[in-house]
């Protein structure tokens, strides 16, 4: 009995019933491992409120920057590219979701940054075949609001 009520657990948290949910989940799982690995601290994963979600939430401990990432996860090899899908709308309530972010923890006066980690992992694979991080991909959207 403990074992299915651990498993319907373990189906709405990974989100065995989405797909899609599940592999943008496996994503950021390996963004956050591959920030780690590039020295960055890890703060909130997932984070979200009323404006909006953000992906994962990093510092560079030397650059005293806080960096908010947004993680695009492809099953293939698509036309396209996944951090072509962080559009002007994205952009906009990213920005938004950070400003509150920053306002809730007190942290309006430190430099931050918009990240885009991009991740190819083909559905049959065992890890991803390609992850790519752009640095400072967009800048804040709606920029006047977030000074105020």
């Amino acid at each position: 009995m403990w074992a299915r009520c651990r498993d319907w657990i373990d189906d709405q948290r990974f989100g065995r019933w989405n797909p899609d949910e599940r592999l943008g989940r496996r994503g950021e799982q390996v963004a956050a491992r591959e920030c780690r690995r590039r020295g960055l601290r890890i703060l909130s994963e997932s984070e979200s409120d009323r404006a909006g979600e953000i992906d994962l939430i990093a510092m560079h401990v030397r650059a005293r920057t806080i960096i908010f990432i947004e993680v695009k996860t492809f099953a293939s090899e698509k036309p396209g590219h996944p951090a072509d899908r962080v559009d002007e709308a994205k952009q906009t309530r990213l920005t938004r979701a950070a400003l509150r972010y920053l306002r809730r923890e007190r942290l309006l006066g430190v430099n931050c940054r918009f990240d885009v980690i991009a991740v190819w992992w083909p559905k049959h694979a065992a890890r991803p075949t390609r992850i790519q991080h752009f640095e400072s991909a967009f800048e804040a959207t709606g920029v006047d609001s977030f000074f105020t």
